[in-house]
């Protein structure tokens, strides 16, 4: 069987059957690499190999554009590196538990986000 090579462009994550995956065991996941190699490579650790659940990056992107900010001057103004909260928006990452309390923080009251980390900031 050929390999064929897929861009995140052309994954849909609405397409996704979670309950089929939820229901997957380990041993599915061996009896189907022991059927076919080409299936999926043998993976020491596979906790960081997981797929993002779309919510999690639509969330942050609804966040920013209800402040009317872009990806840089959000990460500027929260002290949040440019490069997480890109990767959160694109799916890469998700934020763990103290950024989803920042998140959720940002969300309810931003400006007194912004005060507390004495950030000059111009409307």
């Amino acid at each position: 069987m050929p390999i064929v090579r897929k861009s995140s462009a052309d994954f849909d994550p609405a397409t996704i059957d979670w309950a089929r995956i939820d229901a997957t065991t380990d041993e599915d996941i061996a009896r189907q690499i022991a059927e076919d190699a080409d299936t999926a490579p043998e993976i020491a650790d596979l906790d960081h190999w997981r797929l993002v659940p779309p919510d999690s990056c639509r969330a942050v992107t609804e966040l920013r554009d209800r402040l009317g900010l872009s990806r840089e001057m959000f990460a500027d103004r929260f002290h949040l590196p440019r490069d997480l909260v890109r990767d959160w928006e694109e799916g890469r990452t998700i934020p763990d538990e103290p950024a989803l309390v920042l998140l959720r923080v940002i969300g309810a009251e931003p400006d007194a986000v912004t005060r507390a980390l004495k950030i000059e900031h111009a409307a």
